[in-house]
Formats: structure tokens, C-alpha cells, sequence
């Protein structure tokens, strides 16, 4: 069998159009009750400004404490979004983020990197408020 140019960019169009699966997903709820809003820029909610925080993650059914994250994320759009860099840190080790946090809906992070058994980690999070309140955060961890 002749295998030509047009067969092997086919064959590599058709993988690269196949969708990735996550080698593993971790769901988790954080609670924000330990968040600072630090004033840096001008009077009030202003580009610049810092929100430093340190919450407790539970379980998915929102009951066990399993973990911990820390951080901290910088104003870049008044009223609709902060860029935040965190760690998360579970019993097999941290994961840690960086991407923006919407004031509003849905937001998309990125993961980047990890120590213990996430040693090189790679994915997403898909960061979803539970309620209105945002009195808890749904995290959803995709890695590949």
C-alpha cells in the first residue's frame, strides 16, 4: 500500500479535529469567605484594584472540606472582570491557575501547571456560581 501526501494530511486533519477528553476531572465547591478587596487604584471599583483570598474547597455535594486555594486577582475591567493566579491544594498535591474571573456567568481558566500527583498538570477549570449570591463556586478541573 502507497501511502501519498494527500492521505497523511487527511489523516492528520481528522485527528486534529477530534475532541480531547480529560485524563481526569476534579469537581470541586469553594466557599469565598475569605476575600479582601484591596483599593490600588482610584476611589471605589477601579482598574488596578486587588482581591486577595484564601477559601476552603469541599466536595462536589458541597459538605466535605478536601481542600484549599489561595490567590489573588487584578481589576482589568471595571464591573466585568478580574485576571486571577491561584493554587489549588488537595491532599495529593496543588494545581495551580491563571485566566480572568467574570463578574457575571461562567468563567474559563487555565491550568497551569502542578506539583505531587498533578506534577505537570495541563487543562482547564470551568468556574460556574452556584447561586445569584455568589455565596459558592462550582470548580470543575479538566486535565489532560
Amino acid at each position: 500500500m502507497q501511502i501519498t501526501m494527500g492521505r497523511i494530511a487527511a489523516l492528520a486533519a481528522t485527528l486534529v479535529a477530534l475532541p480531547v477528553l480529560a485524563a481526569e476531572q476534579i469537581k470541586v465547591v469553594e466557599r469565598p469567605v475569605g476575600e479582601t478587596t484591596v483599593d490600588l487604584g482610584a476611589k471605589g471599583d477601579s482598574v488596578g484594584d486587588m482581591l486577595v483570598f484564601a477559601n476552603g474547597v469541599f466536595d462536589s455535594a458541597n459538605k466535605t472540606q478536601v481542600g484549599s486555594d489561595q490567590g489573588y486577582c487584578i481589576r482589568t475591567v471595571v464591573g466585568k472582570s478580574w485576571e486571577c493566579f491561584w493554587t489549588l491544594t488537595l491532599k495529593a498535591g496543588q494545581i495551580t491557575i491563571e485566566g480572568p474571573f467574570m463578574d457575571e456567568g461562567d468563567s474559563l481558566v487555565t491550568v497551569t501547571g502542578g506539583t505531587g500527583k498533578y506534577v505537570g498538570a495541563k487543562g482547564s477549570m470551568k468556574l460556574h456560581p452556584r447561586d445569584a449570591k455568589s455565596s459558592s463556586y462550582d470548580f470543575t478541573y479538566d486535565l489532560l
